[in-house]
Parts: structure tokens; sequence; C-alpha cells
């Protein structure tokens, strides 16, 4: 069998989990690179704590763990955060991108994964949306100057019964357990096709270990459309409490899309569902199950 080694930029992270997971799965040997530890589940990944805008530190671990792919899934990654904070979100999504890059093309990397976002293709998204295609087209050149392989992965909306900060759907739920409302800064008809992050980290090394994928732009997504206050209401159906408050705002957000991320593009991205995929009702029932034990300390 041949050699399979992933250095996982950002894998102590919400996708970066379950990614290296995946990919322990799949038999590879996992390196995760990130300024954060991974959780105690990841012990048998080797860690090396660094900083992306430190670019001495990334060539050192590229070289020094030689991967036969990388992933870059480090950065701001909460579209919210961004907006409050637009030279550090540039700085880390552009510029700490193209230090991993600058890395790889040093050290002659076989392939380079990039975590964008739907919001690469929309007008939408702000700080955030603007950091990830100028990402995108950074890759694209390095390709085009360098013959450096690449996958551009598309994120969607993402959710899992673990707690991080961006995961939205878990926040949600625990708002809904332990304050008995949903506050929601939008007025819900925004449509999401939501993907569960062990989902989406199947398809992460799907494209890896696929060659039709290679130098293309994929988009992860769910399989289930739905707005969000029909989302809100599944919450309160799961979690029997009639009387749950849902709090509306009456006009929509300003950075986040309505029905649809897409903008006219002239990069064509091609989307991957996975098939078979986890259930969302039950996604949410792992929240709310993940939820009750992290404030009870006990099995439901």
């Amino acid at each position: 069998m041949s050699r399979k080694t992933a250095l996982v930029f950002g894998g102590s992270g919400f996708i970066g989990v379950y990614l290296v997971e995946e990919l322990f799965r799949r038999g590879y040997e996992v390196h995760i690179a990130d300024l954060q530890s991974p959780p105690a589940l990841q012990a048998s990944a080797d860690f090396h704590a660094l900083d992306i805008m430190n670019l001495p530190a990334v060539e050192a671990v590229v070289h020094q763990t030689q991967p036969t792919v990388i992933y870059n899934l480090a950065g701001f990654a909460n579209l919210d955060d961004a907006v409050g904070a637009p030279l550090k979100t540039l700085n880390l999504n552009v510029v700490g991108n193209a230090n991993i890059l600058e890395a790889v093309r040093a050290n002659q990397a076989p392939l380079f994964v990039y975590a964008s976002s739907a919001y690469a293709m929309s007008n939408k998204g702000s700080f955030y949306g603007i950091s990830k295609l100028t990402s995108e087209k950074i890759v694209e050149e390095y390709n085009h100057k360098y013959g450096q392989k690449f996958v551009i992965l598309r994120y969607g909306s993402l959710y899992s019964e673990r707690y991080f900060h961006n995961n939205y759907l878990y926040k949600i739920v625990e708002m809904a357990m332990k304050q008995n409302q949903i506050v929601h800064h939008g007025d819900g008809e925004e449509v999401r096709e939501y993907i569960h992050a062990a989902d989406a980290a199947r398809l992460s090394v799907d494209v890896v270990e696929q060659q039709e994928y290679h130098n293309r732009h994929i988009i992860l997504t769910g399989n289930e459309r739905m707005k969000r206050k029909e989302l809100f209401q599944m919450i309160r159906e799961i979690i029997g409490k009639s009387d749950l408050q849902i709090l509306l705002s009456e006009t929509p957000s300003d950075n986040h899309y309505q029905q649809t991320p897409y903008s006219f593009n002239p990069t064509v991205s091609q989307k991957l569902l996975a098939n078979p995929h986890i259930d969302m009702g039950q996604g949410i029932l792992e929240c709310v199950r993940s939820v009750y034990q992290s404030a009870t300390g006990h099995e439901q």
C-alpha cells in the first residue's frame, strides 16, 4: 500500500476534528497544525503548535512531515466575527493561506485542499466572503504558474452534535433548551442546505482519493433544503417545548444570503452530495442529547 500522509492546518477546529477522524479511518498518517491542541479523541495524531502567519514555521512543518495531501482549514471561519475584524480576517484567510501555498510549493507537496465557503460565490458575506474568494484565486494562480494540484471545497451550512463557536445549529439548540427561546437576527425566510460535519469530512477525503475532482471547485452542502423558521419549528417539536419562543427580526441580515449563495461568477463548481447521509432530524436529536448531557452530566 502506498504511503498516505495528511497534514491538516486547522485540524483542531469544527470541520478539522471530523476530517482527522475520517482520515484515520481511511488509513492515513495524520498531522495536525494548529494554535489550539486537538481534543483528547485525536491523541493519536501528531500535533504541531504553530501560527499560519509564521512562514518559517509553516515551511518547517511541511518539510518535516512530507505529506501526500495538505488541507488548509485554518483562519476565520465565522462570518459575523469577520465583519468586526476585517484586517485580521484578511491576514489569516488570505496571507495565511498564501504562506501555506508557499510552503507547499517549496516542498513539492502533491495535492493542496483549500477549505472555502459558499460565500465565495456570493455578493454577500462581507470580508469573510471576500477573503475566501481571494484565496481561491490565489490557489488557482499557483496551479497556473507552478502546476500545483488543488481541490477547492466550498462548504455550505455545517452542523454537528459537538460545541464549536461556529456551530450555529448546536448553539441554537442549546439556547432553546436552556433559555426556552430562539433569538434569530433575520426574518427566518433564509433557505439553507444543512450538512453534518461528518458527512462533509467523508466527502472531503473522497475528493482527494478520486482524481476526477482534482483541480476542481466542489460545493459540499446537504440534501435537505429548509427555511430557518422551519428548522426552529423542528427543534421545538424535537425537544417537546410547545411554549418555546421564536424571536425573529423583521428585516433580513445584510451579510447573509437569503435563498441562494450564488451570484454570477465565471468559475463553475461541481456540487457533491453525501449518499448515504446523516438525516437532519437525527442530527438535531444528537445535538439535543449532547446539550442535555453537558448540562446534567447524565446520558439520556
